[in-house]
C-alpha cells in the first residue's frame, strides 16, 4: 500500500540509539510511510513503531532475497542506512540500484566531527564526489548557499555516544536470541 505521496522508506541499521526512530517519525509526520529492517537486538530496541518493524532472522545469504520481498511487499521507494559498506547495506545497496531505488546513507562527519553526513548514492569511496575534480566542487561550493551552524555543545558528546552504544550492546547481549544467524 503506498502513502499519500508514494514513498515507502526502508530504514536498515542506523547509528546507536534513537536517531533513526526519529527520522522515522519525521518521514511518518511528512506522509511517508517508514519501515525499519532489524539485525539485531539493539536495533529492535530502539525503534519505537513496532507496526512498521521487520526482523531479519536468517542468515546473511538470505538477506538478499528477504530484502527483495520487503520491497515488493511494502511498496519500498527509499533505502536508509548508516553506512554503505557493511554487509547488509552492500547487497541492500546493490539491489536498490538494479530496482532504481533511492538510495539515503548517512556517516560520520567528513570534516565536521560531532556530525553526520548524508549523501545519496553513497559515502566515503562510494560517493559522487569522487567523480569531481576539485575544480569542479569548488564551482558547485561557490554556487551553493549553505547557512552552516555550530553544533549544540551536547551533540557528539561522548558520554552519550557510549551511553548509547551500552544500551544497543546490552539489548543485544539480552535478546539477540531472535536473531541467531546474524
Amino acid at each position: 500500500m503506498a502513502d499519500r505521496f508514494g514513498r515507502n522508506f526502508c530504514l536498515l541499521q542506523g547509528p546507536h540509539g534513537p536517531i533513526f526512530s526519529q527520522l522515522g517519525q519525521f518521514l511518518e509526520q511528512a506522509g511517508a510511510r517508514a519501515w525499519r529492517a532489524s539485525f539485531n537486538g539493539g536495533d529492535a530496541f530502539f525503534w519505537g513503531n513496532k507496526a512498521r518493524f521487520i526482523a531479519h532472522t536468517e542468515s546473511l545469504e538470505t538477506w538478499p532475497a528477504a530484502l527483495r520481498k520487503i520491497i515488493a511487499e511494502k511498496s519500498i521507494t527509499d533505502i536508509v542506512l548508516y553506512g554503505d559498506t557493511r554487509p547488509v547495506h552492500a547487497e541492500a545497496i546493490k539491489l536498490a540500484k538494479a530496482l532504481d531505488l533511492r538510495v539515503h546513507v548517512f556517516e560520520e562527519g567528513y570534516l565536521r566531527p560531532y556530525w553526520v553526513n548524508y549523501e545519496r548514492g553513497g559515502a566515503n569511496g562510494n560517493s559522487r564526489l569522487m567523480g569531481m575534480t576539485v575544480a569542479q566542487m569548488q564551482k558547485v561550493l561557490r554556487k551553493a548557499r549553505i547557512d552552516l551552524t555550530e553544533a549544540p555543545t551536547h551533540w557528539g558528546d561522548i558520554r552519550q555516544h557510549a551511553f548509547y552504544s551500552f544500551v544497543y550492546h546490552l539489548n543485544i547481549l539480552l535478546h539477540n536470541q531472535a536473531f541467531p544467524s546474524l
